[in-house]
């Protein structure tokens, strides 16, 4: 019996003040506290709390046949907590239903797999008591930032001991190969879970589309174009970030119309249900081993790791901050190490990006600046004062003890 299994990224960045030369030495207040709330808020009016009304009515509706999964993050749980206590009470009660898997991932959606194995380490396992406090789950299943990918990393993740991991179904590895079987990492016991990329943008980015030639996208079509999988792969993994339902695709364009209706056509083919990762890397055997010859991400057409160090301000400013990365844990200053560990957050470099054509519009649109550029100054200007200002401090407190 083949699965559809949906898992859906929570994210939300502590996004930085506007930081001017002329605020260095003088001002050590770095994330903006208003925007972040106003932001938190208004995304989740939109999007998490109508969606996770009607996820809950899913459920309920299909007495558990109808299960999710989703990747929350640390900073993502801090702001619902200041901001939208509602919003963390919601996703509670989709953890009580037992069809809700949350996965496990770096705390602060971080790019810390690609530079200090450490921070990585350290990263996953507070994200992982986080889950346990708030969903009463250990993840068992882990999708690294951005599904961010490589044998490496395998083997890495492998080694915390999950039974699976999440990653992008890019066509130069998969070649001949499909994304809707099960493989493992080379040498590991630990599943590989492939992002069927197709369908998840179908509804991700395409829905809205009118330019698009399979516009409108109703969900018996969509059901349609995944009971033709049958007999050729066992699950269809549709990955996505969650704000796609209201935030990206608004409520006018039937966004939550075409989830509601998808269950019910989904279920009409005797074969077909749901289950989440874990239930997925239970359920199927592995086909083969696979090997990712390159790092990937599901971050543009390219599905590589440029939206983040695709340039020199972008490889400029990561190797500085994680430089301090080792310094900082020695002296174990909770308040310099929390404030380190928000300025890794991958956004801070996903605004700096300047790729242009429709990749550029998509980073255009999540970004707060007018500018790479902006962008770029800004973060230089943080991380002056705190290299300048709050590291000697950390440095002395540590002597005088």
């Amino acid at each position: 019996m083949p699965s559809v299994c949906f898992y859906f990224q929570v994210h939300q960045p502590y996004r930085l003040r506007r930081y001017s030369f002329f605020d260095i030495g003088a001002n050590h207040s770095y994330f903006d506290s208003d925007k972040n709330g106003m932001i938190l808020q208004k995304v989740a009016q939109k999007c998490y709390l109508p969606t996770n009304r009607l996820m809950l009515k899913l459920i309920k509706q299909y007495a558990g046949a109808f299960k999710i999964a989703y990747s929350v993050t640390g900073v993502a749980i801090e702001q619902m907590k200041e901001h939208s206590p509602e919003t963390l009470d919601s996703f509670v009660e989709l953890a009580e239903t037992g069809c809700v898997e949350f996965l496990g991932e770096t705390y602060y959606h971080s790019l810390s797999s690609l530079y200090d194995e450490t921070e990585f380490r350290e990263q996953v396992a507070e994200h992982g008591r986080l889950m346990k406090e708030h969903f009463g789950q250990s993840p068992q299943v882990f999708r690294n930032t951005e599904l961010i990918y490589s044998d490496e990393i395998g083997r890495l993740v492998s080694g915390l001991g999950y039974k699976a991991i999440i990653a992008e179904g890019a066509d130069d590895i998969l070649q001949w190969r499909s994304p809707n079987f099960v493989y493992n990492v080379p040498g590991q016991k630990t599943k590989l879970l492939l992002k069927n990329y197709r369908l998840s943008d179908d509804i991700a980015f395409r829905f809205s589309n009118r330019g698009w030639e399979c516009f409108p996208l109703t969900a018996d079509k969509f059901a349609g174009w995944v009971h033709n999988v049958s007999g050729g792969g066992d699950t269809v993994n549709l990955f996505m970030d969650y704000e796609t339902f209201g935030e990206h695709q608004w409520a006018s364009t039937g966004i939550f119309e075409f989830m509601e209706r998808l269950p019910e056509f989904i279920l009409r083919h005797p074969d077909w249900g749901f289950a989440t990762p874990s239930e997925v890397a239970e359920r199927y055997p592995s086909r083969a081993e696979l090997s990712y010859h390159r790092i990937t991400s599901w971050a543009d057409v390219d599905r590589d790791l440029t939206a983040w160090r695709g340039n020199r301000m972008q490889n400029s400013t990561l190797q500085q901050i994680y430089d301090l990365g080792a310094g900082l844990r020695y002296h174990g200053n909770t308040e310099a190490l929390a404030i380190w560990r928000k300025l890794l957050t991958s956004d801070h470099f996903y605004y700096m990006c300047t790729k242009w054509f429709a990749d550029g519009d998509v980073h255009a649109y999540f970004s707060p600046y007018e500018s790479p550029y902006e962008a770029f100054i800004n973060y230089v200007n943080v991380l002056k004062d705190f290299r300048e200002n709050l590291l000697p401090k950390v440095s002395a407190s540590v002597n005088r003890a």
